[in-house]
């Protein structure tokens, strides 16, 4: 009986770990985009729904615990963005056309390659840019609302110290306390506590689909699906990329009409679902996963709740909590952008270029921290000389990077756990 409950009981808490860790910075980029308070909890309904199918699918018809989440990224490129031209519909355009870029990539492998050519300081540098402005309002929230923000962050501080996945559930925690304490209970009144599908018919034009749609999905792919299948290699899994990115690509679409602006492999929970505390046996862990999924559907329905109490709250408080839970994607987006000196002033160029904030054309930072950075790869790329070494030494194979004691092996992009999967999953 221990053995069926274990993976059961794991699925609870990674459905409730990443719904509480990151559903603010959901709703703020939702918001950011342009959307009222029913779109923004249409969409974090539409979001938990499309997660949750596509991980019980994934799971189910694999065998292996392939979690599935929202872009939190993704969901923080929509603050840093702001309203596309065109508003809401246009940015709903955008998440469908963000869709479509995924599933591409699963049908046709060069695309996803092309993804990958991209390089890793360069890309890490984007996002870190990307995450900058709302990881900054942690420390806004202190100056200006120190009574608020102060108990939310020493919560946090001391659950990252003894209990770090909980962390920033707990932070969230403090924060609905605070905000019960410091609203009179008429400013709940009138708002819609069940949330209800709000579709959106859709808009396009070109700078919503080059400052919004390709950003979204570079950084979806970069930060959350390729880690995402990482922790699975290092878990001792070979899981199928292309059938990930088809099925998460399918719920994009399935949720951008009503406002999910992308789903994905699942990276910071995913070894919730895929290490040994959810099952001792790795071909029972994939319940784990289906179960997160169930939860995590189910959990959408308290979308409306979470709406609510994100509008009677002060902005800045919903902002410090987003920024507290993408503070360690931030350091690790940070780590990757300046690790190689060789690249380190593209990066740096990348990452500034990005936090600007600029827009131009109306297409948004991001893009053109992007541009940037490769500009200054191609014009300070070093050419070897004409008159090379008569016996030039021979490259030492590229190594992975020891990971910290406990985590998973990552990945080096030459090995070939992204191409075939080498375990027998069944029906593959």
């Amino acid at each position: 009986m221990t053995g069926r409950v274990q993976p059961v009981l794991a699925g609870v808490v990674t459905a409730l770990v990443g719904f509480a860790s990151s559903f603010t910075v959901v709703l703020a980029g939702l918001r950011a985009a342009g959307a009222s308070d029913a779109q923004a909890a249409s969409g974090l309904l539409a979001l938990c729904v499309a997660c949750g199918l596509a991980a019980a699918w994934l799971g189910w018809r694999h065998r292996i615990p392939m979690s599935v989440a929202w872009s939190t990224p993704g969901a923080a490129l929509l603050v840093a963005t702001g309203p596309p031209p065109g508003g809401w519909p246009v940015a709903v355009g955008a998440f469908l056309v963000s869709g479509v870029l995924i599933v591409a990539a699963g049908l046709f492998p060069p695309l996803g390659r092309a993804v990958a050519a991209i390089p890793k300081p360069v890309a890490g540098a984007m996002l870190a840019g990307v995450l900058l402005p709302l990881c900054t309002a942690p420390v806004r929230a202190l100056v200006e609302l120190p009574l608020v923000a102060g108990p939310v962050v020493v919560g946090w501080l001391l659950l990252h110290r003894f209990a770090r996945r909980w962390a920033v559930p707990g932070a969230l925690v403090v924060a609905v306390a605070a905000i019960a304490l410091t609203t009179p209970p008429a400013g709940l009144t009138g708002a819609a506590l069940v949330p209800s599908v709000t579709l959106t018919a859709p808009a396009w034009n070109a700078s919503a689909l080059v400052g919004l749609a390709l950003p979204l999905f570079l950084v979806t792919m970069a930060a959350q699906n390729v880690p995402g299948m990482a922790v699975l290699v290092g878990y001792g899994y070979r899981p199928p990329f292309g059938a990930a990115l088809r099925a998460t690509g399918l719920a994009s679409l399935l949720a951008a009409p009503a406002g999910g602006h992308a789903v994905n492999l699942a990276a910071i929970t995913a070894a919730l679902a895929a290490g040994p505390d959810a099952h001792p046996d790795p071909e029972r862990r994939w319940v784990a996963s289906v179960t997160a999924g169930a939860g995590l559907a189910l959990l959408g329905l308290g979308a409306g709740v979470a709406t609510a109490l994100v509008a009677v709250a002060p902005p800045i408080l919903i902002e410090a909590v987003a920024g507290l839970a993408l503070l360690g994607a931030l350091a690790t987006a940070l780590a990757s952008a300046v690790t190689d000196p060789e690249t380190r002033e593209a990066a740096v160029v990348t990452f500034v270029v990005t936090a600007s904030g600029v827009t131009l054309i109306g297409v948004g930072g991001a893009f053109w921290g992007l541009v940037a950075g490769c500009l200054m790869l191609l014009l300070f790329r070093r050419r070897p000389p004409a008159d090379g070494p008569e016996h030039p030494a021979p490259a030492a194979p590229e190594q992975p990077v020891p990971a910290a004691p406990g985590q998973p092996t990552p990945i080096t992009p030459d090995q070939p756990a992204l191409a075939a999967p080498e375990r027998s999953t069944r029906g593959s």
